[in-house]
Protein backbone atom coordinates (compact mmCIF):
# COMPACT_ATOMS: atom_id res chain seq x y z
CA UNK A 1 0.00 0.00 0.00
CA UNK A 2 0.95 3.34 -0.63
CA UNK A 3 2.71 5.52 1.97
CA UNK A 4 1.53 8.81 2.22
CA UNK A 5 2.96 12.01 3.69
CA UNK A 6 1.66 12.41 6.92
CA UNK A 7 -0.28 16.53 6.88
CA UNK A 8 -1.67 17.16 9.62
CA UNK A 9 -1.76 20.44 11.38
CA UNK A 10 -3.87 23.42 9.13
CA UNK A 11 -4.57 21.29 6.04
CA UNK A 12 -6.70 21.44 3.31
CA UNK A 13 -7.25 20.77 -0.34
CA UNK A 14 -3.69 20.25 -1.13
CA UNK A 15 -2.40 20.62 1.61
CA UNK A 16 -0.65 23.49 3.99
CA UNK A 17 -3.11 25.85 5.02
CA UNK A 18 -5.27 27.77 2.69
CA UNK A 19 -6.06 30.74 4.19
CA UNK A 20 -8.08 32.63 1.00
CA UNK A 21 -8.94 36.51 1.58
CA UNK A 22 -11.19 38.05 -0.61
CA UNK A 23 -12.97 41.24 -0.03
CA UNK A 24 -12.80 44.86 -2.00
CA UNK A 25 -10.21 44.06 -4.64
CA UNK A 26 -7.53 42.28 -2.56
CA UNK A 27 -8.36 38.56 -3.15
CA UNK A 28 -5.10 35.90 -2.00
CA UNK A 29 -3.83 33.04 -3.35
CA UNK A 30 -4.82 29.26 -2.12
CA UNK A 31 -1.79 27.77 -1.02
CA UNK A 32 -1.31 24.01 -1.59
CA UNK A 33 1.31 21.42 -1.74
CA UNK A 34 1.66 17.78 -1.09
CA UNK A 35 4.68 17.80 0.84
CA UNK A 36 4.93 17.11 4.39
CA UNK A 37 4.08 20.37 6.53
CA UNK A 38 3.13 21.03 10.17
CA UNK A 39 3.12 24.81 8.97
CA UNK A 40 0.80 27.55 8.62
CA UNK A 41 0.84 29.45 5.50
CA UNK A 42 -1.44 32.59 5.43
CA UNK A 43 -2.18 35.16 3.11
CA UNK A 44 -2.50 39.15 3.63
CA UNK A 45 -6.19 39.50 4.83
CA UNK A 46 -8.94 41.77 3.77
CA UNK A 47 -12.41 41.87 4.43
CA UNK A 48 -12.70 38.04 4.92
CA UNK A 49 -10.90 34.93 5.31
CA UNK A 50 -11.19 31.36 4.62
CA UNK A 51 -9.36 28.76 6.44
CA UNK A 52 -9.63 25.29 5.80
CA UNK A 53 -8.96 23.06 9.02
CA UNK A 54 -7.13 19.75 9.31
CA UNK A 55 -8.15 16.27 7.98
CA UNK A 56 -7.06 13.65 10.33
CA UNK A 57 -5.06 11.14 7.91
CA UNK A 58 -1.88 10.01 9.22
CA UNK A 59 1.00 7.24 7.77
CA UNK A 60 0.79 6.09 11.70
CA UNK A 61 -2.78 4.30 10.79
CA UNK A 62 -1.79 2.97 7.76
CA UNK A 63 -0.44 -0.12 9.80
CA UNK A 64 -1.68 -2.79 11.70
CA UNK A 65 -0.16 -6.29 13.55
CA UNK A 66 -0.65 -8.49 10.92
CA UNK A 67 -0.20 -11.28 13.50
CA UNK A 68 -3.59 -10.39 15.63
CA UNK A 69 -5.75 -10.12 12.72
CA UNK A 70 -9.09 -11.58 13.33
CA UNK A 71 -10.64 -13.78 10.13
CA UNK A 72 -14.55 -13.17 9.43
CA UNK A 73 -15.76 -15.42 6.79
CA UNK A 74 -18.57 -13.72 5.38
CA UNK A 75 -20.23 -17.05 3.64
CA UNK A 76 -20.69 -18.85 7.02
CA UNK A 77 -20.16 -15.66 9.88
CA UNK A 78 -19.01 -17.35 13.67
CA UNK A 79 -18.59 -15.57 16.36
CA UNK A 80 -15.23 -14.84 17.71
CA UNK A 81 -13.56 -12.41 20.31
CA UNK A 82 -14.97 -9.25 19.15
CA UNK A 83 -17.15 -10.45 16.68
CA UNK A 84 -21.20 -10.83 17.63
CA UNK A 85 -23.16 -12.34 14.38
CA UNK A 86 -26.96 -12.12 14.64
CA UNK A 87 -29.79 -12.83 12.08
CA UNK A 88 -27.03 -11.70 8.99
CA UNK A 89 -25.16 -8.83 10.74
CA UNK A 90 -21.78 -9.51 11.87
CA UNK A 91 -21.23 -6.61 14.39
CA UNK A 92 -17.40 -5.57 15.77
CA UNK A 93 -17.25 -4.40 18.84
CA UNK A 94 -13.73 -4.45 19.65
CA UNK A 95 -10.83 -1.86 18.29
CA UNK A 96 -8.53 -4.26 15.83
CA UNK A 97 -7.99 -5.22 12.26
CA UNK A 98 -10.63 -7.52 10.83
CA UNK A 99 -10.35 -9.82 7.67
CA UNK A 100 -13.25 -9.84 5.67
CA UNK A 101 -14.08 -12.55 2.95
CA UNK A 102 -16.30 -14.54 1.10
CA UNK A 103 -19.40 -13.27 0.26
CA UNK A 104 -22.51 -12.21 2.23
CA UNK A 105 -25.47 -12.56 0.49
CA UNK A 106 -28.30 -10.42 2.41
CA UNK A 107 -26.66 -9.02 5.72
CA UNK A 108 -24.94 -6.40 7.36
CA UNK A 109 -21.70 -5.43 8.51
CA UNK A 110 -21.58 -3.05 11.44
CA UNK A 111 -18.51 -1.78 13.34
CA UNK A 112 -20.08 -0.79 16.81
CA UNK A 113 -16.79 -0.01 19.79
CA UNK A 114 -16.25 2.38 22.40
CA UNK A 115 -12.48 0.82 22.29
CA UNK A 116 -9.89 3.42 22.07
CA UNK A 117 -7.68 2.27 18.92
CA UNK A 118 -8.77 2.33 15.01
CA UNK A 119 -10.83 -0.81 13.37
CA UNK A 120 -9.52 -1.85 10.19
CA UNK A 121 -11.62 -3.99 7.47
CA UNK A 122 -9.75 -5.54 5.54
CA UNK A 123 -11.53 -6.49 2.32
CA UNK A 124 -9.90 -9.74 0.75
CA UNK A 125 -12.65 -10.37 -2.02
CA UNK A 126 -15.11 -9.76 0.11
CA UNK A 127 -19.05 -9.34 -1.59
CA UNK A 128 -21.69 -7.35 0.82
CA UNK A 129 -25.41 -6.79 -0.34
CA UNK A 130 -27.94 -5.69 2.17
CA UNK A 131 -31.28 -5.84 0.84
CA UNK A 132 -33.05 -2.78 3.09
CA UNK A 133 -30.10 -0.75 4.08
CA UNK A 134 -26.67 0.05 4.12
CA UNK A 135 -24.33 -3.11 3.52
CA UNK A 136 -21.04 -1.90 5.79
CA UNK A 137 -22.71 0.69 8.96
CA UNK A 138 -19.64 2.20 10.67
CA UNK A 139 -21.27 3.24 13.59
CA UNK A 140 -18.82 3.76 16.83
CA UNK A 141 -14.83 3.65 16.52
CA UNK A 142 -12.38 6.12 17.20
CA UNK A 143 -10.86 5.76 13.40
CA UNK A 144 -12.26 3.45 10.69
CA UNK A 145 -10.15 2.28 8.12
CA UNK A 146 -10.96 -0.08 4.92
CA UNK A 147 -8.38 -1.59 3.47
CA UNK A 148 -8.46 -3.35 -0.34
CA UNK A 149 -6.16 -5.48 0.12
CA UNK A 150 -3.81 -6.39 -3.00
CA UNK A 151 -4.81 -7.60 -5.99
CA UNK A 152 -8.23 -8.32 -4.92
CA UNK A 153 -11.73 -7.22 -6.21
CA UNK A 154 -14.62 -6.05 -3.37
CA UNK A 155 -18.41 -5.23 -4.18
CA UNK A 156 -20.88 -3.76 -1.59
CA UNK A 157 -24.14 -2.81 -2.40
CA UNK A 158 -26.79 -1.76 -1.21
CA UNK A 159 -30.92 -2.23 -1.52
CA UNK A 160 -33.37 0.05 -3.66
CA UNK A 161 -35.43 0.80 -0.15
CA UNK A 162 -33.93 1.18 3.12
CA UNK A 163 -36.22 -0.52 6.73
CA UNK A 164 -34.74 2.60 8.35
CA UNK A 165 -35.10 5.98 6.94
CA UNK A 166 -35.33 8.66 9.52
CA UNK A 167 -33.10 11.77 9.37
CA UNK A 168 -30.25 10.10 11.12
CA UNK A 169 -29.90 7.06 9.98
CA UNK A 170 -27.90 5.38 7.42
CA UNK A 171 -28.41 6.45 3.63
CA UNK A 172 -24.87 4.75 1.69
CA UNK A 173 -23.92 1.90 1.16
CA UNK A 174 -21.12 2.51 3.03
CA UNK A 175 -21.98 4.65 6.22
CA UNK A 176 -19.70 5.95 8.54
CA UNK A 177 -20.31 8.45 11.51
CA UNK A 178 -17.10 8.74 13.03
CA UNK A 179 -13.95 9.57 10.29
CA UNK A 180 -13.18 7.11 7.33
CA UNK A 181 -9.74 6.29 5.27
CA UNK A 182 -9.47 4.29 2.74
CA UNK A 183 -6.85 2.69 1.32
CA UNK A 184 -4.89 -0.02 -0.14
CA UNK A 185 -4.29 -1.76 -3.14
CA UNK A 186 -7.10 -3.69 -4.42
CA UNK A 187 -10.67 -2.95 -6.02
CA UNK A 188 -13.98 -1.56 -4.18
CA UNK A 189 -17.48 -1.72 -6.64
CA UNK A 190 -19.72 0.25 -4.30
CA UNK A 191 -23.38 0.28 -5.88
CA UNK A 192 -25.61 2.37 -4.03
CA UNK A 193 -29.00 1.79 -5.09
CA UNK A 194 -31.22 3.63 -2.17
CA UNK A 195 -29.65 7.02 -2.61
CA UNK A 196 -25.31 7.75 -1.77
CA UNK A 197 -22.47 5.15 -2.91
CA UNK A 198 -20.25 6.57 0.13
CA UNK A 199 -21.09 8.68 3.12
CA UNK A 200 -20.82 9.72 6.22
CA UNK A 201 -20.92 12.73 9.12
CA UNK A 202 -17.44 13.73 9.62
CA UNK A 203 -14.40 13.24 7.29
CA UNK A 204 -13.47 10.98 4.29
CA UNK A 205 -9.67 10.53 2.89
CA UNK A 206 -9.18 8.10 0.07
CA UNK A 207 -5.66 6.93 0.01
CA UNK A 208 -5.41 4.63 -2.74
CA UNK A 209 -7.10 1.92 -4.43
CA UNK A 210 -9.06 1.41 -7.68
CA UNK A 211 -12.62 2.60 -6.13
CA UNK A 212 -15.63 2.36 -8.97
CA UNK A 213 -18.90 4.06 -7.30
CA UNK A 214 -22.11 4.24 -9.25
CA UNK A 215 -24.77 6.19 -6.97
CA UNK A 216 -28.49 6.85 -7.41
CA UNK A 217 -28.14 10.30 -5.37
CA UNK A 218 -24.48 11.49 -4.73
CA UNK A 219 -21.41 9.00 -5.24
CA UNK A 220 -18.57 10.21 -2.31
CA UNK A 221 -19.76 12.25 0.51
CA UNK A 222 -17.95 13.36 3.45
CA UNK A 223 -19.51 16.01 5.18
CA UNK A 224 -16.69 17.64 7.14
CA UNK A 225 -14.67 16.96 4.42
CA UNK A 226 -13.81 14.67 1.52
CA UNK A 227 -9.78 14.54 0.62
CA UNK A 228 -8.12 12.89 -2.45
CA UNK A 229 -4.68 11.77 -1.92
CA UNK A 230 -4.61 9.13 -4.46
CA UNK A 231 -5.89 6.01 -6.16
CA UNK A 232 -8.24 5.43 -9.36
CA UNK A 233 -12.00 6.44 -8.75
CA UNK A 234 -14.48 6.57 -11.19
CA UNK A 235 -18.18 7.80 -9.82
CA UNK A 236 -21.75 7.88 -12.05
CA UNK A 237 -23.92 9.75 -10.00
CA UNK A 238 -27.56 10.94 -10.30
CA UNK A 239 -27.13 14.19 -7.98
CA UNK A 240 -23.54 15.31 -6.86
CA UNK A 241 -20.23 13.12 -7.46
CA UNK A 242 -17.99 14.06 -4.90
CA UNK A 243 -19.79 16.32 -2.17
CA UNK A 244 -19.21 18.36 1.08
CA UNK A 245 -21.85 19.65 2.92
CA UNK A 246 -20.81 20.52 6.64
CA UNK A 247 -22.24 24.31 6.32
CA UNK A 248 -21.64 25.22 10.25
CA UNK A 249 -18.12 25.38 10.39
CA UNK A 250 -15.65 27.54 7.96
CA UNK A 251 -13.18 25.34 8.25
CA UNK A 252 -15.11 22.31 6.87
CA UNK A 253 -17.29 21.36 3.90
CA UNK A 254 -14.31 21.17 1.37
CA UNK A 255 -13.61 18.85 -0.94
CA UNK A 256 -9.61 18.51 -2.43
CA UNK A 257 -7.66 16.62 -4.85
CA UNK A 258 -4.20 16.28 -4.24
CA UNK A 259 -3.10 13.15 -6.02
CA UNK A 260 -4.95 10.40 -7.75
CA UNK A 261 -6.79 9.84 -11.13
CA UNK A 262 -11.06 10.97 -10.58
CA UNK A 263 -13.26 10.56 -13.34
CA UNK A 264 -16.87 12.11 -12.54
CA UNK A 265 -19.99 11.47 -14.68
CA UNK A 266 -22.99 13.31 -12.54
CA UNK A 267 -26.22 13.78 -12.95
CA UNK A 268 -25.89 17.10 -11.13
CA UNK A 269 -22.58 18.66 -10.05
CA UNK A 270 -19.24 17.15 -10.75
CA UNK A 271 -18.21 18.57 -7.16
CA UNK A 272 -20.25 20.32 -5.18
CA UNK A 273 -18.64 21.76 -1.82
CA UNK A 274 -20.17 24.16 0.90
CA UNK A 275 -16.72 25.75 1.71
CA UNK A 276 -14.36 25.05 -1.25
CA UNK A 277 -13.47 22.96 -3.88
CA UNK A 278 -9.73 22.35 -4.33
CA UNK A 279 -7.61 20.52 -7.42
CA UNK A 280 -3.66 20.69 -6.34
CA UNK A 281 -2.79 17.50 -8.05
CA UNK A 282 -3.99 14.37 -9.85
CA UNK A 283 -6.06 14.25 -12.98
CA UNK A 284 -9.95 15.14 -12.73
CA UNK A 285 -12.24 14.56 -15.68
CA UNK A 286 -15.89 15.74 -15.05
CA UNK A 287 -17.34 14.15 -18.29
CA UNK A 288 -20.82 15.03 -17.95
CA UNK A 289 -22.17 17.37 -15.27
CA UNK A 290 -24.98 20.09 -14.91
CA UNK A 291 -21.72 22.40 -13.23
CA UNK A 292 -18.73 21.26 -12.84
CA UNK A 293 -16.85 22.50 -9.68
CA UNK A 294 -19.10 24.49 -7.29
CA UNK A 295 -18.19 25.85 -4.34
CA UNK A 296 -18.04 29.12 -2.63
CA UNK A 297 -14.40 29.19 -3.65
CA UNK A 298 -12.83 27.18 -6.13
CA UNK A 299 -9.23 27.09 -6.47
CA UNK A 300 -7.41 25.62 -9.11
CA UNK A 301 -3.50 25.01 -8.49
CA UNK A 302 -2.24 22.14 -10.08
CA UNK A 303 -2.77 19.01 -12.02
CA UNK A 304 -4.52 18.71 -15.03
CA UNK A 305 -8.63 19.15 -14.84
CA UNK A 306 -11.26 18.67 -17.77
CA UNK A 307 -14.76 19.82 -17.08
CA UNK A 308 -17.80 19.13 -19.27
CA UNK A 309 -21.15 20.92 -18.09
CA UNK A 310 -24.41 21.57 -19.38
CA UNK A 311 -24.35 24.89 -17.37
CA UNK A 312 -21.27 26.54 -15.39
CA UNK A 313 -18.35 24.56 -15.35
CA UNK A 314 -16.62 26.58 -12.34
CA UNK A 315 -18.66 28.37 -10.49
CA UNK A 316 -17.73 30.17 -7.27
CA UNK A 317 -21.23 30.46 -4.97
CA UNK A 318 -22.23 31.41 -1.45
CA UNK A 319 -25.19 29.90 -1.06
CA UNK A 320 -25.65 31.59 2.44
CA UNK A 321 -24.77 35.13 0.46
CA UNK A 322 -27.82 37.74 1.26
CA UNK A 323 -26.32 39.60 -2.06
CA UNK A 324 -28.16 40.63 -4.12
CA UNK A 325 -28.00 38.92 -8.14
CA UNK A 326 -25.91 41.49 -9.42
CA UNK A 327 -24.25 42.28 -6.51
CA UNK A 328 -20.26 40.60 -6.03
CA UNK A 329 -20.73 38.04 -2.71
CA UNK A 330 -18.00 38.43 -0.25
CA UNK A 331 -15.80 36.19 0.19
CA UNK A 332 -16.60 33.92 -2.93
CA UNK A 333 -13.89 33.68 -5.40
CA UNK A 334 -12.25 31.44 -8.67
CA UNK A 335 -8.57 30.98 -8.05
CA UNK A 336 -6.19 29.65 -10.66
CA UNK A 337 -2.66 29.93 -9.50
CA UNK A 338 -1.42 26.14 -11.71
CA UNK A 339 -2.10 23.31 -13.34
CA UNK A 340 -3.65 22.82 -16.91
CA UNK A 341 -7.61 23.90 -16.93
CA UNK A 342 -9.78 22.97 -19.86
CA UNK A 343 -13.61 23.98 -19.86
CA UNK A 344 -16.14 23.15 -21.95
CA UNK A 345 -19.35 24.71 -21.09
CA UNK A 346 -23.04 25.31 -22.53
CA UNK A 347 -23.56 27.94 -19.40
CA UNK A 348 -20.83 30.53 -17.94
CA UNK A 349 -17.06 28.63 -18.50
CA UNK A 350 -16.00 30.17 -15.22
CA UNK A 351 -18.41 31.98 -13.40
CA UNK A 352 -17.71 33.42 -10.05
CA UNK A 353 -20.18 35.47 -8.09
CA UNK A 354 -17.68 37.34 -6.29
CA UNK A 355 -14.10 37.37 -7.63
CA UNK A 356 -11.79 35.74 -9.86
CA UNK A 357 -7.91 35.50 -10.11
CA UNK A 358 -5.55 33.70 -12.91
CA UNK A 359 -1.81 33.68 -11.63
CA UNK A 360 -0.32 30.95 -13.56
CA UNK A 361 -1.27 28.04 -15.11
CA UNK A 362 -2.95 27.35 -18.28
CA UNK A 363 -6.89 27.94 -18.66
CA UNK A 364 -8.92 27.27 -22.26
CA UNK A 365 -12.32 27.66 -21.94
CA UNK A 366 -14.39 26.40 -24.77
CA UNK A 367 -17.82 28.23 -23.84
CA UNK A 368 -21.93 29.02 -24.74
CA UNK A 369 -22.95 29.91 -28.40
CA UNK A 370 -25.89 31.70 -26.53
CA UNK A 371 -25.29 35.63 -25.04
CA UNK A 372 -27.20 34.54 -22.39
CA UNK A 373 -24.03 33.21 -20.90
CA UNK A 374 -20.29 33.96 -21.10
CA UNK A 375 -17.47 31.87 -21.57
CA UNK A 376 -15.86 33.93 -18.42
CA UNK A 377 -17.84 36.16 -15.82
CA UNK A 378 -17.41 37.49 -12.42
CA UNK A 379 -19.40 39.99 -10.62
CA UNK A 380 -16.70 41.38 -8.42
CA UNK A 381 -13.05 42.07 -9.67
CA UNK A 382 -11.10 40.40 -12.32
CA UNK A 383 -7.36 40.04 -12.44
CA UNK A 384 -4.79 38.17 -14.21
CA UNK A 385 -1.13 38.34 -13.06
CA UNK A 386 0.45 35.18 -15.00
CA UNK A 387 -0.47 32.00 -16.68
CA UNK A 388 -1.83 31.74 -19.95
CA UNK A 389 -6.08 32.19 -20.91
CA UNK A 390 -7.77 31.26 -23.69
CA UNK A 391 -11.71 31.71 -23.48
CA UNK A 392 -13.69 31.95 -26.17
CA UNK A 393 -17.87 31.92 -26.77
CA UNK A 394 -20.48 33.76 -27.74
CA UNK A 395 -20.37 37.84 -27.60
CA UNK A 396 -23.20 39.10 -25.70
CA UNK A 397 -21.66 39.64 -22.30
CA UNK A 398 -17.78 38.42 -22.92
CA UNK A 399 -16.01 39.53 -20.39
CA UNK A 400 -11.62 39.97 -20.16
CA UNK A 401 -10.13 40.90 -16.74
CA UNK A 402 -9.37 43.92 -15.69
CA UNK A 403 -7.38 46.22 -17.88
CA UNK A 404 -5.82 47.56 -14.87
CA UNK A 405 -4.15 43.73 -14.43
CA UNK A 406 -0.47 43.21 -14.54
CA UNK A 407 -0.44 40.90 -17.00
CA UNK A 408 -2.73 42.59 -20.08
CA UNK A 409 -5.53 40.98 -22.19
CA UNK A 410 -6.94 40.69 -25.49
CA UNK A 411 -10.09 40.52 -26.54
CA UNK A 412 -11.41 39.61 -30.24
CA UNK A 413 -14.78 40.13 -31.87
CA UNK A 414 -14.35 36.88 -34.11
CA UNK A 415 -16.50 34.54 -36.14
CA UNK A 416 -14.98 31.30 -36.63
CA UNK A 417 -16.76 28.07 -36.93
CA UNK A 418 -16.04 24.60 -35.35
CA UNK A 419 -13.19 23.03 -35.62
CA UNK A 420 -11.89 26.65 -37.58
CA UNK A 421 -7.86 27.33 -36.29
CA UNK A 422 -7.75 30.97 -34.69
CA UNK A 423 -4.50 32.36 -34.60
CA UNK A 424 -3.41 35.60 -32.69
CA UNK A 425 -0.26 36.93 -33.91
CA UNK A 426 1.61 40.49 -32.68
CA UNK A 427 3.23 42.95 -35.17
CA UNK A 428 5.90 41.16 -36.16
CA UNK A 429 3.85 38.00 -37.38
CA UNK A 430 4.70 36.10 -34.56
CA UNK A 431 1.84 33.46 -33.03
CA UNK A 432 1.57 33.98 -29.61
CA UNK A 433 -1.60 31.94 -29.49
CA UNK A 434 -3.50 29.13 -31.02
CA UNK A 435 -7.20 28.05 -30.37
CA UNK A 436 -9.39 25.31 -31.88
CA UNK A 437 -12.65 25.09 -30.62
CA UNK A 438 -15.20 22.37 -30.75
CA UNK A 439 -18.18 24.58 -31.15
CA UNK A 440 -18.57 28.04 -32.81
CA UNK A 441 -17.33 31.46 -31.29
CA UNK A 442 -18.07 35.05 -31.75
CA UNK A 443 -15.37 36.27 -29.22
CA UNK A 444 -11.95 35.58 -27.73
CA UNK A 445 -9.98 36.34 -24.89
CA UNK A 446 -6.52 36.23 -25.12
CA UNK A 447 -3.75 36.79 -22.15
CA UNK A 448 -0.44 35.58 -22.18
CA UNK A 449 3.25 36.88 -20.90
CA UNK A 450 3.68 37.76 -24.30
CA UNK A 451 0.80 39.96 -25.07
CA UNK A 452 2.14 43.72 -24.27
CA UNK A 453 0.74 46.93 -23.60
CA UNK A 454 0.95 49.33 -26.85
CA UNK A 455 1.14 46.63 -29.21
CA UNK A 456 -1.54 46.02 -32.12
CA UNK A 457 -2.50 42.17 -32.76
CA UNK A 458 -4.42 40.39 -34.94
CA UNK A 459 -6.77 37.22 -35.26
CA UNK A 460 -6.54 34.78 -38.39
CA UNK A 461 -9.42 32.43 -38.97
CA UNK A 462 -8.10 29.70 -40.91
CA UNK A 463 -5.50 31.44 -42.20
CA UNK A 464 -7.13 34.88 -43.21
CA UNK A 465 -6.73 38.16 -41.23
CA UNK A 466 -9.89 38.99 -39.24
CA UNK A 467 -9.52 42.14 -37.20
CA UNK A 468 -7.11 43.80 -34.83
CA UNK A 469 -7.47 45.16 -31.52
CA UNK A 470 -5.02 45.81 -28.20
CA UNK A 471 -5.35 45.50 -24.43
CA UNK A 472 -6.68 49.14 -24.22
CA UNK A 473 -10.02 47.47 -25.54
CA UNK A 474 -10.02 43.93 -23.49
CA UNK A 475 -13.34 45.50 -21.79
CA UNK A 476 -16.10 43.80 -20.99
CA UNK A 477 -19.71 43.73 -23.15
CA UNK A 478 -23.06 42.95 -22.77
CA UNK A 479 -23.92 45.11 -19.17
CA UNK A 480 -20.55 45.01 -17.92
CA UNK A 481 -18.43 44.18 -14.94
CA UNK A 482 -19.64 40.79 -15.05
CA UNK A 483 -23.04 41.56 -14.32
CA UNK A 484 -24.40 38.55 -16.47
CA UNK A 485 -28.06 37.32 -16.84
CA UNK A 486 -29.15 34.48 -18.25
CA UNK A 487 -29.89 30.96 -16.72
CA UNK A 488 -26.44 30.34 -14.39
CA UNK A 489 -25.20 33.76 -15.34
CA UNK A 490 -23.17 35.61 -13.04
CA UNK A 491 -26.11 37.00 -11.26
CA UNK A 492 -27.74 34.02 -10.93
CA UNK A 493 -24.66 31.52 -10.26
CA UNK A 494 -25.94 28.22 -9.48
CA UNK A 495 -28.53 28.86 -7.25
CA UNK A 496 -29.12 27.42 -3.53
CA UNK A 497 -27.14 24.12 -2.79
CA UNK A 498 -28.85 21.08 -0.82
Amino acid sequence: MNALKNVKTWIAGGLAAVVLAVGGCTAGAVAASSTTTTSTTTTSTSSATLALTADHDTDSDHTWDTSAEVTIDLSNPTATDGVTVSDGVITITAAGAYRLSGTLADGQVVVDTEDSGNVYLILDNASITNSDGSAIVIDKADLALIVLADGTTNTVTDGSTYAATGDDDPNAAIWSDPDLTILGEGTLNVTGNYNDGIGGSDGLVIVSGTINVTAKDDGIKGKDYLVVKGGTITVTSGGDSLKSSNEDDSGLGYVSIVDGTVTLKSGDDGIDAWTAALVSGGTLTVAESVEGLEAKVVSISGGTVDVTSSDDGLNADDSASTAGDMEAQDGTLISISGGELTVTADGDGLDSNGDMTISGGTTIVYGPTNDGNGALDTNGTFTITGGTLLAGGSSGMAEAPSTDSSQKSLKFTVSAAAGATVEVKDSSGNTIATYTSPRQIASLVVSTDQVKEGETYTVYVNGTASGTTDTSQATSAGMGGGMGGGPGGGGGGGGQRP
